[in-house]
């Protein structure tokens, strides 16, 4: 992150925010050398167009795994007794 004064940041707005905008640059923005602010890029999310990848690159669950993970709901569903359903009419 870059100090930079805000007298410098209001002649040159355009320029910084596209520094921000297209460099993904940050700036401390400072007044009398004290640190007043900061000019930083937003955090970006994932597109949609991801999400297949993202779940490919998760880890998968062994044979035994799996057994033993089905066998802890089914314990867990019978430790509930019935549930009603919420949607439900």
């Amino acid at each position: 992150m870059s100090d930079v004064t805000v007298t410098q940041v209001a002649r040159n707005f355009a320029d910084y925010v596209n520094r921000v905008a297209y460099r993904r640059e940050s700036f401390t923005l400072l007044r009398g050398k004290k640190p007043l602010a900061e000019l930083r890029p937003l955090p970006t999310g994932a597109r949609l167009s991801e999400l297949p990848g993202l779940l490919a690159s998760l880890p998968r669950l062994s044979a035994a795994e799996a057994g033993e993970f089905a066998e802890d709901l089914a314990a867990a569903q019978g430790e509930l007794g019935e549930v009603r359903d919420v949607w439900q009419s």
